[in-house]
C-alpha cells in the first residue's frame, strides 16, 4: 500500500491496477481538496470487467494511473484486495457518491456542467438537479451523441464555462475515456462519467436497492439478459486463479 499524494487517500497496486481506499469520514475533504487544488482530477468508478480489461488495454491503464480518485464498485475486487492483504477497499453505490459529491460543492459555492444524453433527458435532468441542490450553479449543459465536427466547441463552451464538476453520462465515445483524451484541453476541475446516475436523474431508471446493492446483485437482471453471459463466468474463473498465482507469488 502507498499514501495516495492526496490526504484522506491510501491508494493501492492490485494485479497492476491502481485502486484508491476512501474512508467515509474523509469524503467531504478529499472532494474539497479536487475542487480547489487547481488540477484536472478525474473521478473513476470502476467495476469487475473494466479492472479486468484495464489490465490489457494500455489506454485504460493510463486513464485509472492519472485518475484522481479511482473507486471501486465491485464486491469481486473488495474481497480479491483482502485475499491479497492490500487494504480493505471502500465500496461507495455510484449515484449515492455523486450526490454526496454535488451536495459539498453547493456548499462551497461550486458549479456543474452537465454533458450527455438526449436533449429532452438531459433538460429533465437539469431541472430534477435544479430542485435538489438550489445553491448548485448548473453553468452550461450539452446532450451527447455529437459528431466529430461538433466536439471541438462543445469542448470549448467547457472551457470557457470553468465549472468546478463536468459531469457526463451516456452518448460519450469512449465513456469515461472521453474524459482523459480531452483532459488537456479541459479547464481544471473536478470530471466524472456517470451513465447510472444520468438515467436516474432524468426518470429512465430506478435507484438500485442498498439490498441488491450489499448482495452484489445489482447487474444480475442486465447480465442476464446478454446472450453471451456464460463467457463471462471464465472471466471470473482466470480472475481468480490470477489471485492465486499472486498470492503464492508473494509467499
Amino acid at each position: 500500500m502507498v499514501k495516495n499524494k492526496m490526504e484522506g487517500l491510501e491508494r493501492i497496486n492490485f494485479m497492476n491496477v491502481p485502486l484508491d481506499i476512501l474512508k467515509e469520514d474523509d469524503i467531504e475533504k478529499v472532494i474539497r481538496n479536487l475542487a480547489r487544488d487547481g488540477m484536472r482530477n478525474q473521478i473513476v468508478f470502476l467495476d469487475f470487467y473494466e479492472f479486468m480489461k484495464a489490465r490489457r488495454d494500455s489506454e485504460r491503464q493510463r486513464m485509472l494511473k492519472e485518475a484522481a480518485l479511482v473507486l471501486p464498485v465491485s464486491k469481486t475486487l473488495v474481497r480479491g484486495s483482502r485475499f491479497l492483504k492490500k487494504g480493505t477497499l471502500v465500496r461507495y453505490m455510484p449515484f449515492e457518491f455523486v450526490i454526496r459529491l454535488m451536495g459539498v460543492l453547493e456548499q462551497i459555492g461550486g458549479t456543474v456542467y452537465l454533458l450527455g444524453l438526449k436533449n429532452r433527458e438531459l433538460n429533465i435532468s437539469s431541472g430534477n438537479l435544479r430542485d435538489s441542490f438550489p445553491g448548485l450553479r448548473i453553468v452550461g449543459r450539452h446532450a451527447g451523441f455529437f459528431d466529430q465536427e461538433r466536439e471541438k466547441d462543445i469542448v470549448m463552451a467547457i472551457q470557457k464555462a470553468t465549472p468546478t464538476l463536468l459531469l457526463a453520462g451516456n452518448g460519450l465515445k469512449g465513456k469515461e475515456r472521453w474524459l482523459l483524451r480531452r483532459k488537456k484541453d479541459l479547464h481544471p476541475g473536478i470530471t466524472l462519467w456517470c451513465g447510472e446516475c444520468f438515467n436516474i436523474f432524468c426518470g429512465k431508471a430506478k435507484r438500485i436497492s442498498r439490498e441488491k446493492w450489499e448482495r452484489g446483485l445489482y447487474k444480475l437482471p442486465s447480465t442476464l439478459k446478454n446472450p453471451l453471459w456464460i463467457f463471462r463466468l471464465f472471466v471470473r474463473l482466470y480472475y481468480n486463479l490470477l489471485l492465486l498465482v499472486y498470492k503464492i507469488r508473494k509467499l
